[in-house]
């Protein structure tokens, strides 16, 4: 698969498709494993490969003060070749966003890889990134087109539809997928979720272990790919 070096073509309002963004990150992963003669398996190595691959500067820091920008998670320098990640959620001094903060260092790579050329461009410096190095930003409640992208790239980049599938197999012998109506239901009543919370099932947290994702994100990911089903399938003709 060949690398399309320019996967965001012009504007960052326009639609970029989903398997346009998939293979970007599908790119990426085969680009890392030759590099190193490695066979990538899960949970991805994302640090490594924004530090060693891509050769970007990586830090921990309190971005709220540093940016003067409430609710900052990541940010992104594309000239100076920087990424930092909120303090609130490093992993070492909190485990439990071992997760989101996996998801948002993916998060800033899909930046690097899809919207640098555009900021880098003359046309998308001057229409979306005012200033000589200002970063591209990653809030909590950011659902702009560009977040959304980089959202996408991270989902992709971590959980790898052949590597999801292969533990789904691996887990249940086979690709059938898990009905999740019951224990969502139960879930609800248990928990008071109102109508459209939906809370994370049994088998999406024991595959997010695997590949080192929120159990959020990896249901998301499952029920995008047939794997957890929440509704009831009709019956077949010979049911």
């Amino acid at each position: 698969m060949a690398r399309d070096n320019n996967l965001v073509h012009g504007s960052v309002h326009g639609f970029v498709h989903k398997k346009t963004i998939e293979a970007g990150a599908l790119v990426l992963l085969a680009e890392y494993g030759r590099k190193y003669h490695v066979s990538v398996q899960p949970p991805i190595p994302v640090e490594e490969i924004i530090e060693a691959h891509l050769g970007l500067t990586f830090d921990i820091e309190d971005l709220p003060r540093l940016l003067n920008v409430r609710d900052v998670l990541g940010a992104t320098w594309f000239r100076s070749r920087e990424v930092k990640i909120d303090q609130s959620l490093d992993p070492t001094v909190f485990p439990s966003k071992l997760g989101r903060y996996r998801f948002t260092v993916a998060h800033e790579v899909g930046h690097w890889e899809l919207h640098r050329q555009l900021y880098l461009s003359a046309e998308g410096q001057a229409a979306i990134f005012a200033g000589a190095d200002r970063p591209v930003i990653c809030r909590s409640n950011d659902k702009s087109p560009l977040e959304w992208q980089a959202d996408s790239f991270a989902g992709y980049l971590l959980m790898p539809k052949s590597m999801v599938f292969a533990q789904w197999e691996a887990m249940h012998g086979s690709r059938e997928p898990y009905i999740a109506v019951d224990e969502i239901a139960g879930l609800k009543v248990r928990w008071g979720l109102g109508e459209d919370e939906r809370p994370t099932v049994e088998v999406a947290r024991q595959m997010a272990s695997a590949f080192q994702v929120s159990a959020q994100a990896m249901q998301i990911r499952l029920i995008d790919l047939g794997l957890i089903r929440t509704d009831v399938p009709e019956p077949g003709l010979f049911s």
